[in-house]
């Protein structure tokens, strides 16, 4: 059942078996919800009841390449998120192992209020919108359907971007391919239409047959069906190579507030000639416009570096404006995989927020290798 990645991106208007409207009611979440609080019991992952397995891409091991930052920066940090130590994971030269791609089939599988359901095993796409009395009752009844959507892409734009929008292809070519009727952001329609994305988005729904995919591991096939979407996105601009771009993050999601921020903005656009970006003010097809063709993309680590990130060549880098309370390095496990270049600068506390010194962000943006003329 391998596909290779170029068929899986050439598939259109694949026939699937239907969906249809239906009146189902399931006891699922009930003996879920006892199980967690009266029993105590963890439920068991969806992975272990699959009637079939199948690997779409082997595992592979790689070498981490050092990031690029000034000395003294990494004393600043008081605390980070996600990665192992920044001390050890910021030097490189560790050996890393990307886990296979695979897929797994279910029968018989339940989509209530968010949660997937097989018997005793379960998985949670977002909370539920209620605890108790939990939804019962389904609706819809789909055939065979392939679920692309995870727990961090409904919570995190930038998930969305860089995970769930990569296995869009993969349950294309396995199913209907379903996702949770979740609002979803300003961005994302335009950014579906460019990509070619049609998803079923549902509440609730019974399948006689159900495709998961476990798709964490970094290796070459997330490389190139990422590498699809960087050319599909670029296909719909003129690229003019330039310096860099600023992605503004401004007071959006989590807080981390730089208190220069523009003023820092606007000095990288007099003194290297970067362009601007408040994504909050601008469509896809200004954001996608603005930044293809940097060769740098920067701002303060958050999910609005995806968007410059999307459109990133081959050695090109990203520089990420750390707060020295929250460290997070998640690109820099893109950035290895796409060849390109991680630094950052760490930022000093001050009152609400933090503060980047210029001179430190032109320093660390001289360390880069340059991208071939």
């Amino acid at each position: 059942m391998t596909k290779s990645t170029s068929q899986l991106f050439s598939i259109i208007d694949t026939d699937f078996s239907s969906q249809r409207k239906c009146s189902k009611w399931s006891l699922l979440p009930v003996k879920d919800f006892l199980r967690r609080k009266v029993f105590r019991k963890v439920p068991i992952n969806l992975e272990s009841v699959a009637e079939q397995t199948w690997e779409l891409a082997p595992s592979e091991t790689s070498i981490t390449p050092p990031a690029y930052f000034l000395p003294n920066q990494l004393e600043r940090i008081t605390s980070w998120l996600e990665s192992g130590n920044p001390w050890v994971q910021m030097a490189g030269g560790i050996k890393v192992t990307h886990t296979s791609t695979r897929g797994f089939l279910l029968k018989n599988a339940w989509l209530i209020d968010g949660v997937l359901y097989k018997n005793t095993a379960c998985s949670y796409l977002h909370p539920r919108s209620r605890r108790w009395p939990p939804q019962l009752h389904v609706k819809n009844e789909i055939d065979r359907g392939a679920v692309f959507c995870s727990e961090t892409g409904n919570r995190y734009f930038a998930h969305w971007l860089m995970d769930d929008c990569l296995m869009y292809p993969l349950a294309a070519a396995e199913g209907i391919p379903v996702t949770t009727n979740q609002p979803v952001g300003r961005h994302v329609p335009a950014y579906e239409n460019w990509l070619d994305m049609t998803p079923t988005r549902l509440n609730n729904a019974f399948f006689k047959e159900l495709v998961i995919f476990s798709d964490r591991g970094q290796n070459q096939h997330r490389h190139a069906r990422f590498n699809a979407i960087h050319e599909k996105l670029l296909s719909h601009v003129n690229i003019q190579p330039h310096p860099g771009v600023f992605i503004l993050r401004g007071n959006d999601g989590s807080k981390r507030h730089l208190i220069n921020e523009m003023a820092l903005a606007e000095y990288m656009h007099a003194k290297r000639g970067f362009r601007i970006l408040d994504i909050t003010k601008a469509d896809v097809a200004n954001i996608v416009a603005t930044c293809a063709g940097a060769q740098v993309v920067m701002g303060v680590e958050g999910s609005q570096l995806i968007h410059g990130i999307l459109t990133l060549p081959p050695g090109g880098a990203i520089l990420t404006l750390q707060p020295p309370n929250r460290f997070v390095d998640s690109y820099k496990l893109m950035t290895d995989r796409d060849r390109q270049h991680f630094g950052f600068v760490v930022g000093i506390a001050e009152a609400d927020g933090f503060r980047i010194d210029p001179n430190e962000v032109e320093r660390t943006l001289d360390l880069f290798p340059k991208l071939p003329d």
